[in-house]
C-alpha cells in the first residue's frame, strides 16, 4: 500500500530537476541567491536543499547499527510565504522519517515562488542517500560511474532518469491532438474568434482539436484569468487543477473524478423527484507531441422527468432491458422507477504529419454550425468510429467511419443486435474571407452476405453514391447534403445545411409534393457580442425535413444507432424554430433556449398503420399515399420546449460546473393515441456536473 501511496504523491508533484515553464515563472529563492540570473535560480535552490540536508542531517542510531543503505523520498512543498512544509516521507524506518522533517523544520524562511508575478506554491519530490552523502557534489558512487563505459552508464541512470525527471505541468493539452469536449455552452466561448473574417478555420466538423483552436483563443491565458488565490492542496485541487496532473520530458496525463449529481422535480409527473447519480473517472494525456489519449467512464442511475422516462422507454431494444437513455445507451432497471446505464467513451489522436490527425475510439461526432445537424449529430448514443482530418490551403476534408447498431426486435439475429456500418465524407473549402461552402456525402450498409465492414468505402476520395450503385442500390442507402456559412462581419455570421436523400426533377416540376422529394434544409444566423455586450452570444435557427427523408426501403438501411437518429433527434416530418441566448462572465454562466416546432406522428391505433414519414426506422413502403406529401402529416403536432440555465464554472481545468435549470414543455398532438397525447411539463433540476459532452432533452 506504500507504495501506490507514494505513486499516487509523486504523480502530484514536482521534482528537484523541473525546469522552469518559462521567465514569467520563477522558483522559490533563498537569500544566497537573490542576486541571481533567473536561468539560474533552479540549480542554486537546489543546491541550497542538499546543502541544508547535508549540514543538519543526523543519521539515527538504529540505521546505522544496521548498516542500512538505501533512499528517503521526501514530498515537501514552498507555501506562498516561503515556509517549507513537509507533506510526506517514505522510508525504512520511522526514525528517519522524524530526522527528515526535524531538518526541515530548520530550514529558512525564503521568498516564494511567483507566476505572472504572481506568489505560488511549489511541491518538490527528492531523494535523500542513506547512508547521508553531499549531493550536490560527485560521490564515489558517481566517481565509480565514470570508470564504466559509456553504455553502462547510460543503461544503470535509465531507470532513475525516468524516475526522477518530472517537469512542471504546463497544461499541454491546449497544443495537444485531443478533442476540446463538445458542448455547445462551452463552445460559444471561442466561437467568435475561429470565426472571424480572414480566419482560415473549419468550424463545422466537430469536436475541434485543441491544437487546431489555440490559433485563434489562448486557452493558458484565459484559465489563468479564471485562477483562484488559495494555498492549500484540496483548494487548489478543487478550484484550478486536475486531481492528479503528471509531466515528463516526453509525456503527461492527467486523472480526474467524473461527477453529474442532480436533483429535481417534474410537477406535472407521478413520482415525487428526478434525479441522476454519475460517478466514475477520466484520464487523459499525451505521448510526445503527436499522440494523446483520452478515456472516460460513467456509472450511473437516474430517474428524469416523466417525459424523458417515457421516451426513453420506447427506445427500448429486445431484451429484458428497460429503456435506452437517450443519447447514452442501454439501461437496466434500478429500483422500481430508475435506470442504471454505464457508458464508457475512448479514443486515440494521432498525427503522423502537419496536415493529418487520425482518432480511433468510442464516441461521437458532428458537422455543423447549428445547434441542430441534418448531416451527422450527436443525439444517439457512443459508438466505434475511425475519423481521418486532412488540413491544408483552404481545405479542411474529414473522413468518418461508423459501427452502429440495430437493437429492434425485428432485426434480431441469434439474441444478437444487428450491426450496420457508416462512412462519411466532408469537404470544407473557405473561398474566401467570408465564404464557407461545404459538400457532404454518406452511405450506410449492414452486414448482408456476411461481407461486414465494406473495404469498397474505406477509399477517403471515392463517390459514396457510384459504390452504392456497385454493389447493388439495396445494399447500401446513401445520402448527400451541402452547407454554407457567410461572415457578415466579425459579430454576424450566417449559416445553413441542406440533405438529399432521394430527388426527382420530373415531380418537383410537376408540383404535386411527391413522397420521392426526400430532403431537409437549416437556416442560422449568429450574433456574437450582441447589442455590444461582451460574451453574449444570440442565435437563430430554422430547420425542416420533409417526410421519410433518412428512412429506406429496407427494414435495416435507416439514417440510425440504438433506436436513435444520428442526425437530427426528431427524425422526419418537421419543422422547427429554435432560439438561443448564451453568456458567461469570469466564471458565470448563463443559457436560453427556446423552440417551437410542428411534427407529424403516426397514428398506430390498428386502423390507421401507415407510415408518415417521421420515424426514421420505418421502411416507406407503407405510406399512405404517393403524392400531397407535406411536413407534418399524420397526426400534427405542435412543440414547445424551453430550458432556462445558470451556473457557475467551479473548477476551469475539469470543466466542473454547479447549475441550476428550469425546463417547460408542451407536447400537443391534435390527436391522441396510446403513443401520442398531449403532455406539459415544467422540470426544476439543481446539481454539480463534470460538463463533458452535450445532452439533448428537447425532444
Amino acid at each position: 500500500m506504500k507504495q501506490f501511496v507514494v505513486l499516487f504523491l509523486l504523480f502530484t508533484s514536482l521534482t528537484m530537476y523541473s525546469q522552469n515553464r518559462a521567465h514569467n515563472e520563477k522558483p522559490p529563492v533563498f537569500p544566497s541567491c537573490d542576486s541571481l540570473t533567473i536561468d539560474v535560480l533552479q540549480h542554486c535552490f537546489d543546491t541550497n536543499i542538499y546543502t541544508n540536508i547535508y549540514n543538519t542531517f543526523k543519521e539515527p542510531e538504529k540505521v546505522s547499527r544496521e548498516d542500512y543503505k538505501g533512499e528517503v523520498i521526501v514530498l515537501f512543498e514552498v507555501d506562498t510565504t516561503g515556509q517549507f512544509k513537509v507533506l510526506y516521507v517514505e522510508a525504512m524506518y520511522d526514525e528517519l522519517k522524524a530526522e527528515v522533517k526535524r531538518v526541515f523544520s530548520l530550514f529558512p524562511k525564503v521568498t516564494p515562488a511567483t507566476y505572472n508575478g504572481r506568489k505560488t506554491y511549489k511541491q518538490y519530490t527528492i531523494p535523500i542517500r542513506i547512508p547521508l552523502v553531499n549531493q550536490t557534489t560527485i560521490t564515489p558512487d558517481a566517481a565509480k560511474k565514470n570508470e564504466l563505459s559509456k553504455i553502462e552508464q547510460q543503461a544503470k541512470a535509465e531507470f532513475d532518469s525516468v524516475n526522477t525527471v518530472l517537469k512542471v505541468f504546463e497544461d499541454k493539452a491546449y497544443a495537444s491532438q485531443l478533442n476540446i469536449p463538445f458542448t455547445h455552452s462551452d463552445y460559444a466561448r471561442f466561437d467568435r474568434q475561429m470565426n472571424m473574417v480572414g480566419t482560415n478555420s473549419h468550424t463545422a466538423s466537430k469536436p475541434f482539436i485543441y491544437e487546431d483552436v489555440s490559433k485563434y483563443y489562448d486557452f493558458k491565458v484565459e484559465k489563468d484569468k479564471l485562477l483562484k488565490e488559495v494555498d492549500t492542496w484540496a483548494g487548489r485541487k478543487l478550484w484550478n487543477e486536475h486531481l492528479v496532473q503528471l509531466q515528463g520530458i516526453d509525456y503527461w496525463f492527467t486523472v480526474d473524478p467524473i461527477l453529474d449529481l442532480e436533483t429535481g422535480t417534474d410537477v406535472n409527473a407521478d413520482f415525487n423527484t428526478t434525479y441522476n447519480n454519475t460517478r466514475g473517472f477520466l484520464v487523459q494525456g499525451g505521448l510526445g507531441s503527436k499522440l494523446s489519449f483520452y478515456a472516460s467512464v460513467f456509472e450511473s442511475q437516474g430517474r428524469f422527468a416523466q417525459y424523458v422516462n417515457e421516451y426513453a422507454e420506447s427506445l427500448k431494444a429486445f431484451g429484458p432491458d428497460p429503456a435506452i437513455i437517450p443519447g447514452r445507451g442501454i439501461a437496466k432497471r434500478f429500483k422500481a422507477d430508475s435506470y442504471d446505464y454505464p457508458v464508457a467513451e475512448a479514443y486515440l489522436s494521432y498525427k503522423p504529419a502537419k496536415f493529418i490527425n487520425i482518432q480511433f475510439g468510442h464516441g461521437k461526432n458532428f458537422i455543423g454550425d447549428g445547434y441542430r445537424s441534418l448531416l451527422l449529430s450527436d443525439v444517439a448514443s457512443p459508438h466505434p468510429f475511425l475519423k481521418l482530418n486532412t488540413s491544408f490551403w483552404k481545405i479542411k476534408y474529414t473522413n468518418t467511419w461508423m459501427w452502429l447498431k440495430d437493437v429492434r426486435p425485428e432485426v434480431e439475429n441469434d439474441k444478437a443486435f444487428l450491426s450496420k456500418y457508416i462512412a462519411n465524407h466532408y469537404l470544407s473549402w473557405n473561398v474566401s474571407k467570408k465564404l464557407n461552402i461545404g459538400l457532404f456525402e454518406s452511405v450506410l450498409w449492414t452486414n448482408s452476405n456476411d461481407r461486414g465492414f465494406d473495404v469498397n468505402y474505406l477509399n477517403p476520395i471515392i463517390f459514396y453514391r457510384a459504390i452504392e450503385f456497385e454493389t447493388g442500390q439495396g445494399a447500401g442507402n446513401a445520402l448527400l447534403g451541402a452547407s454554407a456559412k457567410y461572415k457578415w462581419n466579425d459579430n454576424v455570421n450566417l449559416y445553413s445545411q441542406f440533405i438529399l436523400d432521394e430527388f426527382s426533377l420530373s415531380d418537383i416540376k410537376g408540383g404535386e409534393k411527391s413522397w420521392k422529394n426526400k430532403y431537409g434544409y437549416q437556416l442560422g444566423v449568429k450574433y456574437y457580442n450582441a447589442f455590444k455586450v461582451d460574451n453574449l452570444l444570440l442565435q437563430f435557427e430554422y430547420n425542416r425535413v420533409r417526410p421519410y427523408t433518412y428512412s429506406h426501403n429496407t427494414i435495416v438501411l435507416n439514417y440510425g444507432h440504438n433506436n436513435q437518429s444520428m442526425a437530427h433527434l426528431w427524425g422526419a416530418n418537421f419543422s422547427e424554430a429554435i432560439l438561443i441566448g448564451r453568456y458567461h462572465y469570469k466564471r458565470w454562466f448563463a443559457d436560453a433556449k427556446l423552440i417551437f416546432g410542428v411534427r407529424g406522428l403516426d397514428f398506430n391505433d390498428g386502423t390507421d398503420n401507415f407510415s408518415y414519414g417521421g420515424d426514421v426506422y420505418r421502411d416507406y413502403n407503407d405510406r399512405p399515399y404517393d403524392i400531397g406529401v407535406t411536413v407534418g402529416q399524420g397526426i400534427k403536432t405542435k412543440i414547445f420546449n424551453g430550458n432556462l440555465q445558470a451556473g457557475y464554472l467551479i473548477n476551469p481545468a475539469t470543466n466542473l460546473k454547479i447549475f441550476t435549470d428550469i425546463t417547460v414543455r408542451n407536447f400537443n398532438p391534435e390527436a391522441e393515441t396510446t403513443s401520442a397525447f398531449k403532455n406539459n411539463t415544467v422540470w426544476f433540476n439543481f446539481g454539480i456536473r463534470t460538463d463533458l459532452f452535450n445532452w439533448y432533452f428537447d425532444y
